[in-house]
């Protein structure tokens, strides 16, 4: 594989121990909230939000002033985008069907699709109001059928953001509460005196969140391992530095943390978008963020070809992967490792992000080598059952299970298999731990 680095991003041992340290700081949090609930969650929401009321969790009269405030135009957008993503989540839902199959006479095997019984949704929103990850977080987990869902954001510029509150209100969150950070997904994962914990947590957040919760893992389920946004332009030149420049930057803005990679066979374009992103790092209203991603987490890789391109791509598994050359459906067909692919130039990651209908909630730190992205599947636990309705299945099923625990040294278990084969198909066979009693 032939590859130059036109443009490299900070050390992995750099990154590397940025992340012990925030892992270092998100234990002592959580296992402070663990010990003292509510006063450690006041205390953390003081010092990081300057955020005090007497309960976190909003009223039903506050949901309604909060939603008052939203103009029509704005609450209009919000139902089109819900309503894509509710239409699409629905369409995934359909697909996941319970089984029941008879496998052979007498034996009947299935599985039910069921509903986690209650879900935490994160929404970001202390930089940025992230209203649109209210419809990929709580109105799917609603499609999903979840009976309790518990929203969190934490306040924006001192106060509950409206149209945060009314996108998650209108998902069909039954607590909103208004709690950012480690504080918020701590307490709904380990539960305090006013907030009984959850069974699975979702949604994005901030470097500190995502440590939170793998911590918690284990305790609670989540959505996947997430660290910062993460974009991957694969381009040709089939289109120009500008366009190539504004997809990398556009998602550059969402942190100081956030990769930025260009992939290419065309060294024009590369050096083209160089220069591009110093000129739109000059006039972007949000380059204090963006300037610092670009300096440390941008790169850009040229490539000998469209193999090479496709092997670096797979290799990195971006989070959001945005594909503008003369065969992007080649890419579809061929790349592997990814959060969400984004085909051709009329498309674009932030219709993904905000309006489009697929899930925004995508694996980063190349999670997408094993996973997938938030769907309504991830809401929905699969369970099997099993079923004999025949004496003769029964002794046959029996008989081999029992030969097979003890292949296996398990008496116990052989003994299970062994009553059923006496008791339906009349064949006295010997106790099973016989061999292995005394004298």
């Amino acid at each position: 594989m032939t590859i130059e680095y036109l443009k490299s991003g900070k050390p992995e041992a750099d990154r590397a121990a940025d992340d012990a340290k925030t892992a270092q700081i998100v234990a002592g949090t959580l296992k402070d909230i663990e010990t003292r609930g509510d006063a450690a969650v006041r205390e953390l929401a003081n010092k990081f939000d300057s955020y005090d009321r007497d309960s976190y969790r909003l009223s039903a009269d506050e949901i309604a002033a909060l939603m008052a405030k939203v103009s029509d135009s704005d609450m209009a957008d919000i139902r089109f985008a819900q309503q894509q993503v509710r239409v699409f989540a629905q369409a995934q839902r359909d697909s996941m069907t319970d089984i029941e199959v008879e496998t052979m006479p007498g034996v009947i095997l299935g599985h039910k699709n069921i509903p986690v019984q209650s879900v935490g949704c994160y929404v970001p929103g202390g930089k940025f109001p992230m209203v649109a990850s209210a419809h990929m977080s709580v109105a799917t987990a609603q499609v999903a059928g979840v009976p309790r869902i518990v929203a969190c954001t934490p306040p924006f510029n001192g106060e509950p953001n409206p149209a945060v509150i009314a996108a998650m209100h209108l998902g069909g969150a039954h607590e909103i509460h208004v709690l950012g950070g480690i504080q918020a997904v701590g307490a709904m994962a380990l539960g305090t005196e006013t907030i009984d914990p959850v069974h699975l947590l979702v949604g994005p957040g901030n470097a500190f969140v995502a440590e939170a919760k793998r911590q918690l893992f284990g305790r609670v389920g989540i959505d996947l391992f997430a660290g910062p946004t993460e974009t991957m332009v694969i381009a040709d030149d089939t289109v120009d530095a500008e366009m190539v420049a504004t997809d990398l930057l556009g998602q550059a803005e969402h942190g100081y943390n956030s990769p930025a990679v260009l992939v290419t066979n065309s060294r024009k374009l590369a050096e083209g978008a160089l220069a591009e992103i110093d000129r739109l790092l000059e006039i972007l209203p949000t380059a204090d963020t963006a300037k610092v991603s670009w300096r440390d987490y941008g790169e850009v890789i040229l490539c000998n070809g469209y193999d090479d391109m496709l092997a670096v791509a797979d290799d990195i598994a971006s989070e959001h992967v945005q594909v503008m050359t003369d065969r992007d459906d080649w890419f579809l067909k061929k790349m592997t490792c990814y959060g969400a692919l984004f085909l051709g130039p009329r498309t674009n990651v932030a219709n993904g992000d905000k309006v489009i209908g697929t899930n925004h909630t995508l694996p980063t730190k190349k999670a997408g080598r094993y996973t997938g992205g938030l769907w309504v599947g991830k809401f929905l636990k699969t369970h099997s059952y099993q079923k004999i309705t025949t004496d003769e299945a029964a002794a046959k099923i029996g008989a081999y299970g029992s030969r097979l625990c003890l292949l296996e040294g398990f008496a116990g278990h052989a003994e299970q298999c062994n009553v059923r084969v006496r008791r339906y198909g009349g064949v006295n066979v010997p106790y099973a731990g016989a061999a292995t009693l005394p004298g």
